[in-house]
């Protein structure tokens, strides 16, 4: 199998640093990392007919139907000429099974499953802290990434906002649904053999370290 055609899954609840780690991973390993969530909420902000479909299950914290989420990987496999990093599917059994007939389809290989470990508490603290600008996307933590200026973004001096999937209850009902309907995913993959567990906890240079140890294993 080449290299082009491989795919690294990332898993994990959201807060886990999966977008923080896989696109290092990408960047030093010259693959493709590839968030469905942020194709998800450029639709959005683009008002076309799949992220106004879309919107109404982000806004309520649900999860994307299957078919949406399927057709968007599916056009990035067809096109991609580098390795991928996936990031945001499969979230659910259905999903795993059609990446898995995709993966046939179009003559991939799934090399690697890595799921991110972090308690719910630690995820509430995390995510509830996240601030974006609206006007230049820039991603700020008030915890461990702060802007130098109360909340305004160091790039364009713009007030920071706080998504609405980033407030406490929603991201509760995040997990709930993360637990109810990925960790049959989590199961799929462990039987599959192709299950990697990364502790998340802790500085991003410490998990990325983990990450490489268990991916030379």
């Amino acid at each position: 199998m080449l290299e082009a055609k491989r795919i690294l899954v990332l898993l994990g609840p959201p807060g886990a640093g999966k977008g923080t780690q896989g696109q290092r991973w990408a960047e030093e390993h010259g693959w493709r990392y590839t968030a469905t969530g942020d194709l998800l909420r450029q639709a959005v902000q683009n008002q076309t007919p799949l992220g106004l479909q879309a919107k109404a299950y982000m806004d309520k914290g649900l999860l994307v139907p299957d078919e949406v989420m399927g057709g968007i990987v599916e056009e990035v496999m067809r096109r991609s000429q580098q390795p991928l990093v996936l990031d945001g599917y499969p979230r659910t059994l259905p999903q795993a099974q059609k990446l898995d007939e995709m993966v046939k389809r179009w003559g991939w290989e799934i090399f690697a499953v890595v799921l991110f470990v972090l308690s719910d508490e630690e995820i509430v603290e995390r995510l509830s802290a996240r601030r974006i600008c609206p006007n230049c996307q820039a991603i700020y933590n008030l915890r461990s990434a702060p802007p130098k200026n109360d909340e305004l973004c160091d790039e364009c001096e713009t007030p920071l906002i706080q998504r609405d999937d980033d407030k406490p209850e929603v991201i509760r009902k995040r997990l709930a649904v993360y637990k109810e309907q990925t960790l049959p995913v989590i199961d799929y993959y462990r039987a599959e053999g192709l299950l990697k567990e990364v502790n998340a906890s802790g500085a991003p240079e410490e998990v990325y370290e983990r990450l490489k140890g268990v991916m030379s294993e």
